[in-house]
């Protein structure tokens, strides 16, 4: 019998004795391996200690929402040529015309930055934004672009933004997980928009579904004695076989997961339970008292698992019938846009009230805007458009009530100051307190890294 074997009967037999309690069996399980999640300092110090990441699936209009563009109506009807790829030898697209916006734009805040009438309660908070309206993106996909919003990468599968964040920053709070997602379904690119891909297991996205059980299994069926003792014998066990499988890192990735799961049924029941909220604070998120859906319960949910410690929470739109490709009818976006308005700024109020903006960074973004143009100037709808489009951040270190670079006249192409999807994600880890470059991890005899060989940090709108 080898040293393990005696070592491990012993833990075993010292637990079922009940000598040790759960946090001894972890602790001991860890000893040889080291903890994935355990806290780490950025690499200096950081503005922001954790992120919300509001993300609009199937590409939001930025010449409706975000960058007023007079040009499009001026010359509204006007033919013009584009070598746009979402037009190129497709049948019907041979001619093209300027397409005016549907909605108004005014000035909003001390900062007078415009924002159309879709997003009322949102300029509301303008002084409190830094509003990029020179984003661009490297494909015109909605899977390939979600995809590199999320990864970095618009081909291939690659660690999403969050498990970067927890894989630099591991969690403050081991009961609940570091990278949570909340969504009523699926995006673009599927689970990919949340997983840790290379990268170990435990910092994959936790995926919370809104509804009377939004994480599946979440309540005990034995009570937390029993369940401790229960899932010690369960470690050890994995603990041997994972030993005669090479340290494979799916199943440790399993293994771990057991420790998770148990203290989730300790925290997300308190982390969700809005009962302990104001009637006032429900309904500035547009919430009813009982209320276990919409996007308010998202927002409002987010606040209190970063409030709780996790690290990096993303909120996917996807609560209606329909996302934000607007293809058909421009006038889906009322709907759409009603839907998040008011959560998204009481979220903003609610970070600023309790003084949690001062480090919370708050990303809103989408995949890529939509064509100031169509095959006839009255066409209902916009195509999809990666040359131009808008995103804000709000809160940890970034200058408030600010727009930075610009389109052209019609919106067409980011010309001043142009922002890629890597340049964007070189500024949120700079502002988590990382140089993008040298967050790597090394993975097929290569250091990888989430803006893969580019990236530039957008100094101009750090404070």
């Amino acid at each position: 019998m080898n040293n393990y074997t005696c070592n491990r009967r012993s833990f075993l037999q010292s637990v079922v004795s009940g000598s040790l309690l759960f946090p001894g069996v972890v602790q001991e399980l860890l000893a040889d391996d080291a903890d994935p999640l355990e806290p780490r300092a950025p690499q200096f110090p950081a503005r922001a200690k954790r992120v919300i990441f509001l993300f609009m699936t199937g590409g939001v209009s930025h010449i409706d929402t975000f960058d007023p563009k007079p040009a499009l109506t001026r010359d509204y009807g006007k033919e013009i040529k584009a070598d746009h790829p979402e037009i190129k030898d497709r049948p019907g697209y041979e001619r093209i015309y300027i397409k005016r916006p549907q909605w108004d734009f005014a000035p909003h805040g001390q900062s007078g930055i415009e924002v159309s009438t879709l997003f009322p309660k949102i300029a509301e908070c303008v002084d409190d934004i830094t509003l990029i309206r020179s984003m661009y993106t490297s494909h015109s996909n909605h899977y390939n672009a979600t995809l590199g919003m999320h990864t970095g990468s618009f081909a291939f599968a690659r660690p999403s933004i969050g498990s970067w964040v927890s894989y630099g920053l591991g969690t403050v709070n081991r009961n609940l997980p570091s990278f949570v997602v909340i969504a009523p379904k699926q995006t673009y690119a599927g689970t990919q928009v949340y997983a840790s891909d290379f990268l170990p297991g435990a910092h994959q996205g936790t995926l919370v579904v809104p509804g009377a059980n939004p994480v599946a299994n979440i309540t005990p069926v034995t009570p937390a004695e029993r369940q401790k003792l229960e899932l010690a014998a369960l470690h050890v066990m994995n603990e041997a076989h994972l030993v005669t499988r090479d340290a494979d890192p799916l199943l440790t990735a399993r293994l771990r997961s057991f420790e998770t799961a148990f203290g989730m049924q300790m925290a997300i029941p308190d982390a969700f339970d809005l009962k302990q909220e104001s009637d006032a604070t429900l309904a500035s998120y547009g919430l009813q008292r009982g209320q276990t859906d919409g996007f308010g319960w998202q927002c409002i949910a987010a606040r209190r698992m970063v409030e709780r410690g996790v690290r990096f929470v993303e909120l996917i739109d996807t609560g209606s019938s329909n996302n934000w490709d607007a293809h058909g009818d421009m006038m889906t976006h009322v709907p759409l846009a009603k839907n998040v308005d008011q959560p998204i700024a009481a979220l903003l109020r609610d970070l600023k009230q309790r003084g949690m903006l001062e480090d919370t960074l708050v990303v809103w973004t989408t995949e890529f805007g939509r064509t100031p143009f169509n095959n006839t100037a009255d066409a209902k709808g916009r195509e999809h458009h990666s040359w131009a489009f808008s995103s804000w951040l709000a809160g940890a270190g970034v200058k408030p009530g600010i727009v930075h670079g610009n389109t052209d006249e019609h919106g067409m192409r980011a010309v001043e100051k142009p922002v890629h999807v890597h340049d964007f994600h070189a500024t949120i880890l700079h502002l988590m307190g990382f140089d993008h470059e040298k967050l790597t991890y090394r993975h097929a005899g290569r250091d990888y890294r989430l803006t893969d060989v580019e990236g530039h940090v957008v100094k101009e709108i750090l404070t």
